[in-house]
């Protein structure tokens, strides 16, 4: 009999942050609790790849310059004793879309509620991975409703050369001012999130995510995921994820013509399955699809299930009523 590592019962609900959970962008607490103009701000980013281009040619990670342009104005005395304490404290200022946070519960209940998917084990989790900043997500009302988030990081007083021979005075705390970068999500890398969820190095630190692990052994196989996002700068995980059997899907703001044509390009260029706006209430569009492709995957699940209990067992497998 063949032993698995993991029984594969595990649907992850994957989702990004900014425009697809929450109307706009998350720092926007953070502009306000200091009176900057975010249109500046974020017009300066726009700006920044030219300019260090202009000066030696230097390669630049787009997708991350936000980063350094908040620590400019850190260092600049403008987020003057911005901490980890604070980004927390922002998060809890952040406006879901419609439905949220009580739809990451209602399709958690939607398996646990079938006696069928219960009886096999079948679960709903959610993961967030986000190009934005971990600390305010966790602080959000969304958090405790997820089962992990990945997103960018700050740190403060960190410890410098030769700390290991004198101890440093101080050590990072949750109030140190953030003077350096600690993790970086960046549009590509997300990729790598997602194989965490798939090997199950997220539960289990022991596995390597770059450890060489046969499909059938992995906690949650590509085919029992869900991803859900806003736009093309998501396509590389869409892409990846339709290669490997996962179910995608795009949002867009209600009303909003111009999201609404950028979607609708990404479906019709094959990137998502589908789309709708970004509500999440009972009866839209978007909760029936979501709803309606958890209970696919689990269906396939038990479906796969009962196959290879007859198959081990010699029995004839029993019939599952959709």
């Amino acid at each position: 009999m063949t032993t698995h590592i993991f029984p594969q019962t595990v649907i992850a609900m994957i989702w990004d942050f900014d425009k697809t959970l929450i109307p706009g962008y998350m720092q926007a607490p953070l502009f306000e609790h200091y009176g900057v103009d975010g249109n500046e701000f974020w017009a300066e980013v726009g700006k920044l790849e030219e300019t260090y281009r202009q000066g030696d040619r230097c390669l630049v990670s787009r997708d991350t310059l936000y980063l350094n342009h908040i620590l400019a104005y850190v260092k600049a005395g403008v987020f003057k004793g911005l901490c980890n304490r604070m980004l927390r404290e922002f998060g809890t200022k952040l406006t879901f879309y419609d439905g949220l946070p009580g739809f990451f519960e209602e399709m958690k209940e939607l398996v646990r509620a079938d006696q069928t998917f219960a009886k096999h084990g079948v679960t709903v989790e959610h993961y967030i991975v986000s190009t934005g900043l971990r600390q305010m997500i966790l602080g959000s009302a969304i958090a405790r409703h997820a089962d992990g988030v990945w997103g960018c990081e700050y740190v403060g007083d960190v410890p410098g050369p030769g700390f290991l021979k004198t101890p440093p005075a101080k050590l990072p705390s949750p109030d140190s001012e953030f003077t350096d970068i600690a993790y970086a999500v960046d549009h590509t890398s997300k990729t790598r999130a997602i194989f965490e969820v798939n090997k199950g190095t997220n539960k289990h630190r022991e596995i390597e995510v770059n450890a060489s692990i046969a499909r059938e052994h992995r906690r949650v196989p590509f085919e029992n995921m869900i991803y859900i996002a806003d736009g093309p700068s998501d396509i590389s995980v869409f892409s990846m994820l339709n290669q490997n059997g996962a179910k995608t899907f795009a949002v867009y703001r209600p009303g909003s013509q111009r999201e609404f044509e950028q979607v609708y390009r990404l479906q019709q260029s094959k990137r998502v399955q589908s789309f709708g706006e970004a509500n999440y209430t009972t009866t839209s569009q978007t909760h029936m699809w979501l709803a309606t492709s958890v209970r696919d995957i689990a269906r396939r699940v038990v479906r796969e299930k009962e196959r290879a209990v007859g198959e081990q067992t010699g029995a004839v497998p029993g019939h599952f009523n959709e």
